[in-house]
């Protein structure tokens, strides 16, 4: 009678195991965390991402560190410090050759953003080229305009003198003048943009709206920054937000970018001005 019991005991709890493991793959069991890295932009992005799937599966946590930056995260993506890149550039030749792969997620429009008591909320690209080159250095009110660049070779910059011929010499100008604030991370710029007195500056529409910033976000040429006039083609600017793996994808990694695919995650991010491309939908 006791070894009967001993086994029908023994049975059930190989039965619940078993059925944990069906609902529960081993890694989700263990307590998996997903490591994510990237541009400002793109973790910004991810954050309603994360939070909404957080909220729905068990045993998963994420680690984010401070923003790396696209070319930063690549390279610890494969060095195996992270599971999921996400950046606003393409691979280079030597990143695909060691296991890089690259997948578009959509793009979302590169506003025009000035500190939140500017009272400007139109720019047109001639006025702007005049404001990067120095040749308009105040407000309508009387304030002094202070742009707060990136690098020069970073991706809002090259984005920004893709505008015009007048704006890639303009950009180029305001490198050469002394005395320019220049902030070396996406976040450090909307956030420098948010706290200077008269500034101006560049982020991504899905920033400014998940960051929650004072800011004022200029049209451009009299078009709104919007996912629909970027889809319609009457919004210029915008930046890419792809999503890089390697072969190496752990189970819990793959669920999370399978999440970020689906309609509920593609939704989550059009809400905060991504326009999801064509092939996800």
């Amino acid at each position: 009678m006791f070894r009967l019991k001993h086994t029908l005991l023994n049975l059930f709890f190989i039965l619940i195991i078993n059925l944990l493991f069906c609902a529960y793959p081993p890694g989700i069991l263990a307590g998996d965390t997903i490591r994510i890295n990237g541009s400002g932009t793109c973790l910004e992005m991810i954050k309603p991402l994360m939070e909404a799937y957080g909220k729905n599966t068990r045993g998963v946590s994420f680690q984010v560190e401070k923003s790396w930056g696209s070319s930063g995260a690549i390279k610890a993506l494969l060095a195996g410090a992270i599971d999921i890149a996400i950046v606003a550039r393409p691979l280079k030749p030597e990143e695909i050759a060691r296991g890089g792969k690259l997948e578009n997620y959509g793009k979302t429009p590169l506003v025009v953003i000035t500190e939140k008591k500017v009272s400007a909320k139109n720019i047109s690209t001639r006025e702007l080229e005049d404001i990067y080159s120095g040749k308009t250095m105040k407000w309508p009110n009387g304030e002094t305009i202070r742009v707060i660049l990136r690098p020069n070779e970073e991706t809002d910059m090259k984005i920004l003198k893709g505008l015009s011929p007048g704006m890639a010499g303009a950009v180029a100008q305001a490198h050469d003048r002394r005395g320019m604030l220049i902030a070396m991370t996406d976040s450090e710029s909307i956030m420098a943009v948010s706290r200077t007195t008269g500034g101006i500056g560049t982020a991504t529409l899905t920033h400014v709206l998940i960051g929650k910033l004072p800011l004022n976000i200029l049209a451009l040429n009299g078009v709104n920054p919007s996912r629909e006039n970027l889809a319609n083609g009457t919004y210029p600017l915008s930046k890419d937000i792809n999503f890089v793996t390697t072969g190496k994808l752990s189970h819990a990694a793959a669920k999370f970018l399978k999440f970020i695919y689906s309609n509920k995650g593609c939704s989550i991010a059009e809400k905060n001005g991504v326009l999801i491309a064509m092939e996800n939908k």
